[in-house]
């Protein structure tokens, strides 16, 4: 395969996979040692075993990060200061692309970015979506209501007013209080809960759940 063929196969795709190749009379070792020539020369990057995106001047889309992260690791979905700052609810320039997974904890350094992946329980493991991101690329991130208590979830402390306080939450009038709350019991975890009334007073909500 010539390095032209492979832009015209790979064509608009942010990323692609080995297995996109390997097809019909196509020998894989052969595919695997011309994309291994190709990574060298600096035509691809690798941004993990079997996926690459092409590099630059050869692409057509830039990679959004988002999208980078979920093909990275496919069980997971973008969060925590990621998703906060995508909601324009933290003011901070976030460098690297969180996520949050039922697997082991990883983290990928590659030339799209720095990638990490924190780990929670299974029955953790929801209110997220599928967003469009433009240039017909797809991602599955937190919603603003998840994204926030996955962090909490995830930091020691972190439901308390002060840590809340110095996060510099913006944006609070776009929280869904009731899928705060929904989601915050959908785990045994009574900071979570903590969590939703510190917030409702840092948001000056004057509802109190008596739960709480």
């Amino acid at each position: 395969m010539e390095f032209t063929e492979l832009v015209e196969i790979i064509g608009a795709e942010p990323v692609f996979e080995t297995g996109l190749l390997i097809a019909g009379n196509a020998n894989p070792r052969e595919i695997r040692r011309q994309l291994s020539r190709w990574r060298q020369t600096g035509k691809i990057y690798q941004l993990r075993r079997g996926l690459y995106c092409l590099a630059p001047p050869f692409q057509k889309v830039i990679p959004h990060p988002f999208l980078v992260a979920n093909r990275v690791l496919p069980a997971s979905y973008v969060s925590l200061q990621s998703a906060l700052a995508y909601f324009g609810m933290i003011p901070e320039f976030v460098p690297v692309t969180t996520s949050v997974t039922t697997r082991r904890p990883a983290s990928w350094e590659t030339r799209l970015g720095i990638f990490d992946f924190r780990h929670i329980q299974v029955v953790f493991f929801d209110g997220y979506r599928l967003v469009d991101l433009g240039e017909r690329q797809q991602a599955f991130i937190a919603s603003p209501e998840k994204a926030l208590l996955d962090l909490i979830y995830l930091e020691p402390g972190g439901e308390t007013l002060d840590y809340l306080v110095e996060m510099r939450l913006s944006n609070l009038d776009q929280l869904d209080w009731q899928l705060l709350k929904h989601l915050a019991s959908r785990i045994e975890k009574p900071k979570l809960l903590r969590a939703v009334s510190a917030l409702q007073k840092l948001a000056g909500v004057e509802e109190e759940y008596e739960s709480l």
